[in-house]
């Protein structure tokens, strides 16, 4: 009986064992009667299943096999083409995979695929430098081998192709031999290795990642199996840390406790751009120890792609959508659309405006609510308070569709007013401006104005320093003023840009005085003048139209790029942009290009160049003249030329126009300096492949005289960091009237040659070396140092520089940018490598913690914006731009220290490149203090 029962169990056994290796080999090779059909479904071969079927057709090899196809019944021609051109294609990967099989690379055969190598012949035409990407480093060398083993005959290749492919028809006829019969065999066999596999769990090879027992029992990470835990519920509005968790199980269903080998990564991507996540292992909660918390940032609204890898494995169901939607209005960042120039309407004539709500990662934001509940308008007479008849009769309207207000705005009588629009409250970000109202019969007036071709012209009387009858005269470029000798000869007594920086005030007046009134305009470069005119409304009017024509619309920088690209192509539409040949020598690039466009006319710098090199065969076809472009500007503008240079040998390395330059450099450079930036801002303007960049770190004070502003002494702290320091600080906070015993200082400034021997002392205002500074005069002062260092010194070079840019580009449409404006139109959003970033910067810190922040860090670096970088780098450097050689150039090297202080704002020191980094106790805290800072901080004088 006990024999019975032993013998039952042990057949049992046997069954159980049989039951088992088939499981056990059903894992192992995969079911490629599945596969055939996912092939055929692939191909969009769906119908064809039943009569592979049939044919008994149920492995890939025997679907690519040429003498299956010949089994084939007779079929439509373009269906039987298409059946064989899937099977040939199929036939050549199952040969490469069989080829990488041979030399234990098969783990590349998905990644090959998604470079589009498919076959043999595709292997040969793979650059290392692409192959890099998707073959490990471990398995290069054997990669390289392998590659280089390939023959390079045809007839060779064919035969290789032959071979591999009877191995992969083998190796089909092989798995299908495993039949009941044969399994009960080698389940004997087996027997004995699971006993041993029990005691000692030796791997199946050395690169197996399970023992057979794990197979066997299902202890094992199953990426299938994985589960997530979303932290959010959709649509989740954008600006926060999202978090989701990642819930690890075996194959058996029990946890898995995830560690650093298993090698599980998240892929995050919003349209082309790649997001960065912080991915946390385990818990120290033993009972989470399966999961892994995964956290990243998101401020741009849209649809997010989600996968999650486990051990290079798709785990947990993915790839995953998910859609992030604008958050709510956020007043500093939503604009109204209008000119940056004050409105100009007409008495009882509605004008409407719209106001584009924004969140404050500025996505267009819907509103939750009725426009009329969180927007609200206060409109008043210049000087007095708030009329509420007047901001009760502007209507809100909301457009669903287009996501904007519109706001209708009607006056009752003519005037000059000043409105302001709020949200919840918080003026907008370009909410308060001017209203200038006229009666019908002044704005036709003003019309015929601007439509007559001699400009406008209205008399005024100068009210200081000497009341006299003057003359404005409006034109599209300028305002000029003119007095009258004996009453009728007019005689010019100053001028005004017509642009931004030019400030028109209206004073406020007695009620009943009509359009008559005082106004003051001031450049910032000039004395303020004060006027007043009979007819000061209508001048405003004036004024403000002709200002819009030359700024365009919206105050917006895309919108003032546009219309400045558009102005360019009307100035020079008369030129053909046809090719014009250039012949330079890359070892005198400066003094051949100068020479070689010597001769040149407006309608030569508008051609197309054809860029060719002295003893070089390149053909340009674009790319000869973007080198041409980047090595001429990086020559120009380089402080080791001679033709610009740094303040002092700032850090900074920011340039501006070198009054002591090398007897050989001319004004004539500086004004080829300026063609050469003119001829960039112009093919820019023609967009596309055309588009070019100046390479180039101006300084701000160089920049501000482009445009025609008048410079201060603020500007010393990015351009002159030495002297703010040491002498604009300590003036600035130094009681100059407290003691004799300070060191004396005069309205006058030491110039010194390059080897520290005095050469004059220039007085900064008529006998100022006599004049000493007091607390009531150092703004002055310093303000006069200001012209003179950063203005004045280099005169000639920079209107030399200005004649040159100014041939292409009219001074009046660069007058429309600011500082850092005009920087980004002319060099552009410089894409900053984070890779290069971290490989260069210099960390002063240690301990887990610190480790951690660091980590922190970079995660929210790669996921800022462009945009977010730039402000970033000009937060701790003073300069949106990087050197030529980017990060490994930057002078001194960029630097993150660790600051004592929890929970603040990080702080940056400009002078030394550096930004100091509290602790925080969360990822999510490190990201809204950085956006803070960098957003808040990023400009100004304060954080030094």
């Amino acid at each position: 009986m006990f024999k019975q029962l032993q013998y039952c169990g042990t057949l049992l056994f046997f069954l159980t064992l049989i039951y088992i290796t088939r499981l056990v080999l059903s894992e192992i090779f995969e079911d490629e009667s599945t596969e055939v059909d996912e092939w055929l479904d692939q191909n969009d071969l769906s119908d064809y299943k039943k009569l592979f079927k049939d044919l008994g057709i149920s492995t890939l090899s025997g679907c690519g096999s040429p003498e299956n196809m010949e089994r084939l019944p007779e079929l439509p021609a373009a269906e039987e083409r298409r059946l064989r051109r899937a099977a040939h294609v199929l036939q050549q990967r199952l040969v490469l995979r069989q080829w990488l099989a041979t030399h234990k690379l098969q783990h590349a055969y998905s990644k090959l695929l998604s470079l589009d190598v498919s076959s043999l012949e595709d292997v040969y035409w793979l650059e290392d430098s692409t192959a890099r990407h998707v073959i490990d480093p471990k398995d290069f060398n054997a990669w390289s081998a392998a590659r280089q083993s390939l023959p390079t005959g045809k007839e060779a290749l064919q035969t290789l192709k032959s071979d591999l492919w009877s191995a992969v028809v083998k190796s089909s006829k092989h798995q299908d031999a495993w039949t009941w019969g044969g399994m009960l065999v080698v389940s004997i066999s087996v027997c004995g290795l699971v006993t041993l596999a029990a005691m000692t769990q030796p791997s199946l090879a050395p690169e197996a990642k399970h023992s057979l027992l794990q197979y066997v029992t299902g202890k094992y990470l199953h990426p299938p199996s994985c589960k997530v835990e979303w932290g959010w519920e959709e649509p989740q509005p954008v600006g926060e840390t999202m978090c989701f968790t990642v819930h690890c199980f075996q194959r058996n269903g029990q946890p898995y406790p995830i560690c650093d080998t298993d090698e599980l990564v998240v892929h995050i991507s919003h349209g082309t751009r790649k997001i960065t996540a912080v991915v946390e292992l385990g818990s120290g909660d033993p009972a989470k120890a399966n999961t892994a918390r995964v956290k990243f940032t998101v401020r741009t609204a849209g649809v997010y792609i989600i996968n999650i890898l486990i051990g290079g494995q798709a785990g947990a169901g993915g790839p995953f959508r998910k859609w992030f939607a604008a958050g709510r209005v956020e007043a500093r960042r939503s604009r109204v659309g209008r000119a940056l120039a004050a409105l100009v309407c007409t008495a009882q004539h509605a004008r409407r405006l719209h106001v584009h709500p924004r969140d404050r990662f500025d996505n267009p934001a819907p509103l939750a609510h009725p426009a009329n509940e969180g927007f609200t308008i206060e409109i008043s007479p210049i000087g007095e308070s708030v009329d509420p008849a007047l901001s009760s009769a502007a209507s809100f309207e909301y457009d669903a569709v287009n996501q904007r207000v519109s706001v209708a705005l009607c006056f009752p009588k003519a005037g000059v007013y000043r409105a302001a629009i709020y949200y919840d409250q918080v003026l907008l970000h370009n909410g308060e401006f001017d209203c200038i109202v006229l009666t019908a019969s002044d704005t036709a007036t003003v019309q015929r104005q601007l439509s007559a071709r001699r400009g406008a012209a209205f008399e005024a009387r100068l009210v200081a320093p000497r009341a006299r009858r003057v003359l404005c005269c409006l034109s599209a470029k300028q305002l000029l003023l003119k007095d009258y000798i004996l009453r009728f000869i007019p005689k010019r007594i100053t001028s005004f840009r017509l642009c931004p920086s030019t400030k028109l005030i209206l004073s406020p007046r007695p009620e009943g005085t009509g359009p008559a009134g005082e106004l003051t305009l001031d450049d910032g470069v000039q004395p303020p003048v004060q006027l007043w005119s009979a007819e000061r409304d209508l001048l405003a009017a004036t004024f403000t139209q002709l200002l819009i024509a030359n700024c365009g619309g919206e105050d917006s920088f895309k919108n003032k790029q546009d219309f400045f690209y558009s102005e360019v192509r009307k100035a020079h539409w008369r030129h053909p942009h046809e090719k014009l040949a250039l012949r330079v020598a890359r070892a005198e690039l400066v003094r051949s290009s100068l020479k070689a466009t010597k001769h040149f006319a407006i309608a030569d710098w508008c051609k197309n160049f054809d860029v060719c090199f002295q003893g070089e065969q390149g053909v340009d076809w674009g790319g000869v003249r973007r080198e041409w472009f980047s090595l001429l500007c990086a020559q120009l503008f380089d402080a080791k030329g001679g033709l610009f240079v740094s303040c002092h040998d700032s850090p900074a390395g920011l340039v501006h126009p070198n009054p002591d330059r090398p007897p050989h450099l001319k004004l004539k450079h500086f004004e080829f300096a300026g063609k050469v930036v003119g001829k960039c801002l112009y093919e820019s303007a023609l967009g596309g492949a055309y588009r070019q960049l100046v390479r180039a770190r101006l300084a701000r004070s160089f920049l501000a005289q482009i445009i025609g502003l008048r410079v201060h002494y603020k500007y010393f702290e990015q351009d002159d960091p030495e002297l703010y320091l040491s002498k604009i600080k300590y003036i600035l906070e130094t009681d100059l009237d407290s003691s004799d015993s300070l060191p004396e200082i005069y309205f006058a400034d030491d110039v010194y040659d390059s080897s520290g021997k005095l050469v004059e002392t220039k007085d900064l205002v008529p006998n100022g070396s006599t004049i000493r500074v007091r607390n009531d005069s150092k703004l002055k002062y310093l303000d006069a140092l200001a012209q003179w260092r950063l203005a004045a010194r280099w005169r000639a070079e920079t209107d030399a520089f200005l004649r040159g840019l100014t041939l292409l580009v009219p001074d009046n449409l660069l007058a429309i940018f600011d500082e850092n404006e005009l920087e980004l139109l002319m060099c552009g959003t410089e894409e900053v490598c984070v890779s290069d970033w971290r490989a260069h910067a210099l960390v002063s810190g240690s301990g887990r913690d610190w480790e951690r922040r660091l980590g922190w860090l970079w995660a929210a670096i790669a996921n800022l914006s462009a945009e977010e970088r730039a402000r970033l780098l000009q937060f701790t450097t003073g300069c949106s731009q990087l050197p030529p050689g980017g990060f490994a150039e930057l002078n001194p090297r960029f630097q993150i220290t660790a600051a004592p202080t929890f929970g603040a704002l990080p702080t940056a020191h400009t002078c030394f490149n550096q930004l100091c980094l509290p602790d925080y106790d969360s990822y999510e805290h490190l990201v809204r203090a950085l956006l803070w800072a960098i957003n808040e901080g990023g400009e100004g004088f304060g954080m030094i």
